[in-house]
């Protein structure tokens, strides 16, 4: 092998390593999580209703409150206008506020039980009901529960109870005060908060689950598997 062939075949193999080298090593990503606020879009339930969605950080949330009356896999969900039927159900069940669809069911949706909520067929396919912490992550993007509760909630007092102050609406999120239906099967707060379930027991066998309400400010709640609560569904991940 003469002088330049050696040459030729050390670059060679230094190349080689070099190469190697640069391969073996996990290069730190760049890429930004995703920021869908501002997205606007539509999502349609089983039964052909029709809610905006808006994008507010790296999630998607319907606009309104769901009213389905069946599951997505076309199944029907128990209406429960009994108090007393409804305060002692162990299955899935929903109603409309007062019992009363022609006031309440296209601006507030429906209320649902935690067994409905739980069978995981309630929201469109596609989308799901929150956990705990996917509410929180919403709350946290918009400054924390103190600086969210007015960004959440729709403006003026066509709906709220005046002087529902401090809202602003500003993401679009377009909170609403669509109370809920007591342990008893009694109804309560419409207008003065909205209350809305979450898809996650308190704890492992729990007769509670988590749930937030937002009325003058934002509390986290748990609460009996019993009460009857508003449902906003999130998409899923992509």
């Amino acid at each position: 092998m003469n002088q330049l062939t050696k040459i030729e075949f050390y670059t060679i193999c230094i190349l080689l390593l070099l190469s190697s080298i640069s391969g073996g090593c996990k290069k730190e990503s760049t890429k930004s999580p995703l920021d869908y606020t501002g997205q606007k879009g539509t999502v349609t339930d089983i039964n052909g209703n029709i809610y905006p969605t808006i994008g507010i950080g790296s999630q998607i949330w319907m606009v309104e409150n769901l009213r389905t009356t069946r599951y997505n896999d076309g199944t029907s969900i128990p209406e429960v206008k009994s108090s007393v039927e409804w305060g002692g159900l162990t299955t899935p069940g929903y109603c409309w506020y007062n019992n009363d669809s022609v006031n309440y069911k296209n601006t507030y949706g429906a209320l649902y039980n935690w067994h409905s909520i739980h069978t995981g067929k309630l929201a469109p396919k596609g989308w799901h009901i929150p956990i705990y912490d996917e509410w929180k992550v919403l709350i946290n993007f918009l400054g924390g529960e103190d600086a969210a509760c007015g960004k959440l909630k729709e403006q003026d007092t066509t709906h709220w109870h005046s002087p529902n102050i401090g809202a602003t609406n500003e993401y679009g999120f377009t909170a609403l005060p669509g109370g809920n239906r007591g342990e008893d099967g009694t109804f309560g707060g419409i207008r003065y908060m909205g209350h809305w379930g979450c898809n996650e027991e308190w704890a492992g066998g729990s007769p509670f689950v988590y749930s937030w309400i937002i009325g003058d400010k934002i509390n986290q709640l748990t609460i009996d598997k019993y009460l009857g609560v508003s449902v906003r569904c999130l998409r899923d991940e992509e």
